[in-house]
């Protein structure tokens, strides 16, 4: 199934259909069928093939036949030139399929919800779905793309399996809502470690990972037209969720120059009588960047002269390096009204588990309406994983086995030091070295590489070199001019990822 083939059948298809390509988007979205615009520019272009079943949907809407647009037959076939259902032979007093189908004006359709215009995640977004494709044709790719430790052989600790194993037969039924006692105990004493003030265990609410805690805090917050500080770049699903939530995104610049600390000024410049909270993702997903005292210190200076809401994410708290340490910006606000997230799916490599946590701390007096919208969300989806939930105790307890992986000899140190020096090494990269999480956010010299569109420049390795990586664009960066690297993988697989990206850009000029 050659691609080049399959769009220019695609183009002369839409063309003698007189259809463009939002028509195909908008019927995909009445039909059910998962196509958005990036998808159809792309197939248009002869960059990727689309997926079995969206080829199947193309080629019935625009009444073609599905083999000859995959490019296995010559003829151009219109499903209209097949036989009349009038002249099947149907047994006697059958209804014909002319009597009993309804007319294509008629049809009803289902399609998504306009709620979902501006909500992006291309973490899982089309060069992924091309991946995918890529796979199932037999080619093996590389993923470079999503911070997922299992696959690339970091485990579970023991105890951890065990203990989950043990307490199997008492977490069959459900748990209270807001989690079981002992997590939310163990993550109380936790939040008590961490210095966050005026933390009950009332305050704690457990998860389906950190995902499922975001997007319900959101939801009982904001109303249309509210406005949430969130730092460009970001782990998308904040952006997605604030928009998802009825509310506007307002992005402010990290600065690659000043290790992706957040810009103040622009933070400040960025803030109205709209605004109602800031978002802070520290550690950093996905520049690895680790927030100092003094920054975080100014970000609470503005919090508190606008009377802001503070959510800061903090899922990799315990993956910091260099001997460096973490502090919760709820720590140093016990006069503002602060949400901190966090859980096991990174610190203990349980990703699939699904253990995440919120802790709501400092000046609950002034939220009180807010926190009762939270508790009907969470009593709504009736509890999280509990076999998930009986682990906390053990995990945050004893001894933390990822201390020896962030430690000079630890894999994710060593990997990370290797990835930062090879990037560096390669003409027209460059990167600011992580201090924390497992990611790293290469620049590409765009004028360099003519590269204008980071997407295509995403597809064009993994078409050349089978290496998977997310775009800057992803994350809601501004420029063209980024991508995330994971360096989960281990020291020889990052080497051979990164000669071959090497190669790659050295005859790599974007069209």
């Amino acid at each position: 199934m050659s691609v080049s083939v399959f769009a220019e059948r695609l183009r002369n298809a839409m063309n003698s259909r007189e259809l463009k390509q939002v028509d195909l988007v908008h019927a995909a979205e009445r039909r059910g069928v998962k196509m958005g615009k990036s998808h159809i520019s792309q197939y248009v272009a002869g960059k990727t093939m689309p997926r079995e079943d969206v080829l199947l949907f193309l080629a019935d809407e625009l009444d073609v036949d599905a083999n000859w647009l995959r490019g296995q037959s010559s003829e151009t076939k219109l499903n209209s030139d097949a036989q009349p259902a009038s002249h099947i032979d149907t047994p006697s007093g059958a209804p014909t399929s002319a009597e009993t189908e309804i007319p294509a004006a008629r049809r009803r359709t289902f399609g998504k919800s306009h709620k979902l215009d501006d909500v992006l995640y291309d973490v899982r977004g089309p060069v992924v779905d091309e991946a995918a494709r890529m796979e199932q044709a037999g080619t093996h790719v590389l993923k470079l793309n999503i911070g997922n430790p299992a696959p690339f052989g970091f485990r579970t600790p023991d105890e951890v399996v065990y203990d989950m194993a043990q307490q199997l037969p008492e977490t069959e039924g459900y748990s209270a809502s807001k989690g079981l006692f002992s997590a939310r105990k163990a993550i109380m004493q936790y939040a008590q470690l961490k210095n966050i003030p005026n933390v009950t265990i009332e305050d704690i609410y457990t998860g389906n990972g950190v995902s499922e805690l975001i997007n319900l805090s959101m939801s009982a917050l904001l109303d249309s037209g509210d406005e949430v500080l969130v730092p460009s770049p970001d782990y998308p699903l904040w952006t997605a969720c604030v928009n998802l939530a009825g509310g506007t995104a307002v992005h402010y610049l990290c600065d690659e120059k000043s290790d992706w600390y957040p810009d103040i000024d622009d933070m400040r410049k960025k803030i109205t009588d709209r605004t109602v909270a800031i978002v802070l993702i520290n550690p950093n997903n996905p520049t690895g960047a680790l927030y100092p005292k003094e920054v975080l210190q100014q970000i609470v200076d503005l919090a508190r002269e606008h009377q802001l809401m503070i959510f800061s994410d903090e899922i990799y708290d315990r993956l910091v390096m260099d001997g460096l340490e973490h502090i919760s910006i709820a720590s140093m606000a016990p006069d503002l009204f602060c949400v901190t997230f966090s859980g096991l799916s990174k610190s203990h490599m349980i990703a699939g588990y699904r253990v995440g946590w919120m802790i709501l701390s400092g000046n609950k007096a002034i939220a009180k309406d807010y926190i009762e919208g939270i508790n009907m969300l969470t009593n709504m989806r009736i509890c999280s994983n509990v076999p998930a939930q009986s682990i906390v105790q053990t995990a945050l307890g004893g001894h933390q086995s990822v201390h020896d992986y962030i430690v000079p000899g630890g894999r994710i140190h060593d990997q990370r030091d290797y990835i930062y020096d090879a990037l560096n090494s390669i003409p027209g990269i460059t990167a600011v070295k992580p201090k924390a999480a497992f990611y790293i956010f290469p620049k590409i010299d765009i004028k360099k590489f003519n590269v204008h569109d980071d997407e295509q420049f995403a597809l064009d390795l993994l078409h050349d070199k089978r290496i998977l990586i997310t775009r800057g664009g992803g994350f809601n960066w501004h420029e063209p001019d980024h991508f995330r690297i994971v360096y989960l993988p281990r020291i020889e697989v990052l080497k051979d990822a990164t000669n071959k990206l090497s190669d790659f850009l050295s005859y790599y000029w974007q069209s």
